[in-house]
């Protein structure tokens, strides 16, 4: 049996969930995209702070554009394919519903693209522009498996305009600045359990005539969008010839993402305690901090390697708050804990000087999850992954640079036992048990092209 408050309380929770949706399995921690150029792919991004390959190092370290003469344009392109299988123990479908298969593969393969531009100032300045995805992809689960009460499709799409100017100190230090504008939009869904909220306000006799009228269920869709701004510095060290150190750090941004709310398919009896309406979510995505080095071992082989901080504690929970003045307690926020904590990556790499106009790359890198095994969700079953990667870089001309990569990451096996969480009671009838594990891996396909004029 519910208890007495779940009918004005039970889509609202189901919607927080699908308001704190967030990539399934990305191939950075959390829901981060590292894969901002092609030129790093092939090391794992290891040292891509001390890298300053081409004109992406306006992300990864604005001092870099010191070392880059004249005018540089790159653009790039990468291909992200996920794979997260859901291995069930003994989950629970969710009441007066029929049931569901505890199946399937969420992953959703994606683009993300990049474009950059720096320009030589004069012998101390240099000005760059980068256009970006930092955060982002999308999963999906079919629409009849049994946690579909929890979590259906989440898709998050960012674009991260980002100015910034280098100043060369001298000829050992280098210093950078950049500001960055964000957008964020998003579209989540999960299925409201429309006949347990019904049965629990008026009965088994009213949930049945839910039930025959088609209305048991229905998709619940949340869309929203925000933008705000950031900042981005770096700093280049070159103790000698050979050896050059980064250190970089980007700030956290603050969203207020505002937005709608709506129920498909939901029965009359509901239409009170589940109106259409605004809503408002705040999300802070984290700040990050790198140290990078770079040392040249011989004309043939150059060394890389990292670590770096992200500050995904900032992640603790979601609230959702209608932005209508609708006296029911879906008009108080509700809160989805997740409980993040603040995660490292660290990485190895080594180019190869095969000929004049080929470079080879090599690299493997660690990157932990911000997630715990208490809080973890349908929508970011996320475990710590190891990157194994391999690349190139062609010269075509003394003008014209190709590079391309791959990366394949082991994704750790995770455990989930999530009932909707929050502050509901009683959820599992609601929005039924999703217990078991998951198995995941990620291919990265990344390509760039470097013009300098």
């Amino acid at each position: 049996m519910f208890p007495s408050h779940c009918r004005t309380k039970l889509v609202s929770i189901a919607v927080a969930s699908a308001l704190s949706a967030i990539p399934l399995t990305s191939h950075a921690s959390g829901f981060a995209l590292i894969e901002q150029n092609a030129s790093g792919l092939g090391n794992a991004y290891a040292g891509a702070a001390a890298a300053a390959e081409d004109a992406s190092t306006v992300y990864f370290n604005p001092a870099g554009m010191s070392l880059l003469p004249g005018k540089q344009f790159s653009i790039v392109g990468s291909y992200i394919m996920p794979s997260a299988k859901f291995n069930n123990g003994s989950s629970t479908n969710a009441s007066l519903q029929p049931t569901g298969s505890f199946s399937g593969d969420p992953g959703v393969s994606a683009a993300v693209p990049n474009a950059y531009f720096t320009m030589d100032l004069g012998p101390k300045w240099n000005l760059g522009i980068g256009v970006g995805v930092p955060f982002g992809l999308s999963t999906k689960y079919d629409s009849s498996w049994g946690g579909r009460f929890q979590a259906i499709e989440s898709k998050i799409e960012t674009i991260n305009i980002n100015p910034a100017v280098s100043y060369k100190v001298n000829e050992s230090v280098s210093l950078g600045f950049g500001v960055n504008y964000q957008k964020i939009k998003a579209t989540l869904t999960n299925n409201g359990n429309y006949s347990a909220a019904v049965f629990s306000a008026a009965g088994l006799a009213a949930a049945n005539a839910v039930i025959a009228a088609g209305q048991a269920q229905g998709l619940v869709t949340v869309t929203g969008d925000d933008s705000a701004w950031g900042w981005n510095v770096g700093a280049m060290f070159m103790p000698s010839p050979q050896t050059r150190v980064g250190l970089t750090y980007r700030s956290a941004i603050q969203y207020n993402a505002n937005g709608t709310i709506n129920y498909d398919n939901r029965p009359a009896a509901l239409a009170a305690a589940a109106p259409n309406s605004n809503v408002t979510v705040a999300l802070k995505v984290p700040d990050n901090a790198s140290v990078a080095l770079s040392h040249k071992i011989n004309d043939r082989w150059q060394l890389l390697t990292d670590a770096s901080w992200t500050g995904w504690s900032s992640v603790q929970k979601f609230e959702v708050v209608r932005t209508n003045n609708i006296p029911t307690s879906g008009a108080i926020p509700v809160s989805i804990p997740y409980n993040w904590k603040d995660t490292w990556r660290v990485g190895v790499g080594a180019n190869h000087q095969l000929s004049d106009a080929w470079m080879l790359k090599m690299g493997v890198a660690y990157d932990q999850t911000p997630t715990n095994n208490t809080d973890r969700g349908a929508r970011l079953p996320d475990g710590d992954r190891t990157w194994l990667s391999l690349g190139a870089k062609y010269a075509v001309s003394k003008t014209s640079v190709i590079d391309f990569g791959y990366s394949h990451l082991f994704v750790a096996n995770v455990s989930i036992n999530n009932n909707a969480g929050g502050n509901n009671t009683n959820s599992t009838a609601a929005y039924g048990l999703i217990n078991g594990s998951y198995s995941g891996s990620v291919d990265i396909l990344s390509a760039s092209w470097t013009y300098s004029f």
